[in-house]
């Protein structure tokens, strides 16, 4: 993959954060959560799926009520409005969409959570954000980023001591599959083509980044399954509503069924989608000797 600047990564990664709200709203759940949910049983729907996915990285985190969190590349708002609203959090996140950052804070002010909620605008590489946070989120968010270490490093200094780190992540499942299809014209319409840049690495790869940055791995879960099953429904529910789609965004709907199928077609065989948890401190989640 070519070498991109973080600047030039944030820019080409931004006009698919640009769309329309209307857009994302036609196929995500009513959250707009845009990443994958936990299925906990067969008969669970997308909005069960992405609920019980964001108490599942409460859990991760240790959150008890309360706490500072910070959520980088924070989407449409989903997890810092509901761990706000759900747990009291007083939570910051981070955008390169001005929609977005417009839409979450008029979502806030509907729910009553405004004073709550905080919005940094731009690249999490260039923003000053002021810690310590008690709990650090990255849902979907690095592989949009070229230097994974230096950010981790940023995030490490923003937590307090012993404070929490929730990363998940699509991943080549190892080094000879992002060697093979990372190229792909299937894939490159996935990583350029819709998202402007992407760089979909390896698990070591992202373990590497995560351990160079100090943290300490607490945990790691295999959430590919429900991203199957999660892009399954967008899918279903993008190709029943294809004009809607082409009067939101013109010549829109094609493109975006094929980034769909094109994701769902490789996972388990090139693809994997991990949730990684860690701490900042040295001895782990016990502090024993």
């Amino acid at each position: 993959m070519t070498a991109l600047t973080p600047q030039e990564a944030y820019q080409a990664t931004n006009k698919h954060y640009e769309l329309p709200a209307e857009l994302f709203g036609i196929y995500l759940d009513r959250r707009l959560k845009y990443s994958s949910g936990l299925y906990t049983n067969g008969h669970s729907d997308l909005d069960q799926a992405q609920t019980d996915k964001l108490h599942f990285v409460a859990r991760r985190l240790g959150l008890t009520g309360g706490e500072r969190l910070l959520d980088v590349g924070c989407g449409w708002g989903s997890l810092i409005l509901f761990m706000a609203q759900e747990y009291g959090c007083h939570a910051t996140g981070v955008t390169p969409s001005r929609p977005q950052a417009e839409y979450i804070r008029a979502q806030a002010e509907k729910a009553g959570v405004a004073e709550l909620i905080a919005l940094e605008l731009g690249s999490f590489t260039d923003v000053e954000v002021t810690g310590p946070f008690d709990a650090v989120t990255m849902l979907g968010s690095i592989v949009h980023m070229p230097d994974r270490t230096a950010v981790l490093r940023k995030v490490y200094g923003l937590l307090r001591g012993g404070g929490s780190l929730y990363l998940s992540e699509s991943c080549f499942r190892d080094h000879a599959a992002y060697e093979e299809f990372s190229q792909r014209p299937g894939t490159k319409h996935v990583t350029e083509g819709i998202f402007g840049f992407a760089d979909m690495v390896p698990l070591s790869v992202l373990v590497e980044a995560v351990e160079s940055a100090r943290f300490s791995l607490t945990g790691l879960a295999d959430l590919t399954a429900h991203y199957h099953r999660t892009i399954e429904e967008w899918e279903q529910r993008v190709g029943a509503a294809r004009d809607h789609v082409e009067l939101v965004a013109p010549g829109m709907s094609e493109p975006l069924i094929r980034y769909l199928r094109t994701a769902n077609a490789g996972w388990g065989y090139t693809t994997k989608h991990y949730a990684l948890s860690a701490l900042k401190s040295r001895m782990g989640p016990t502090e024993a000797p």
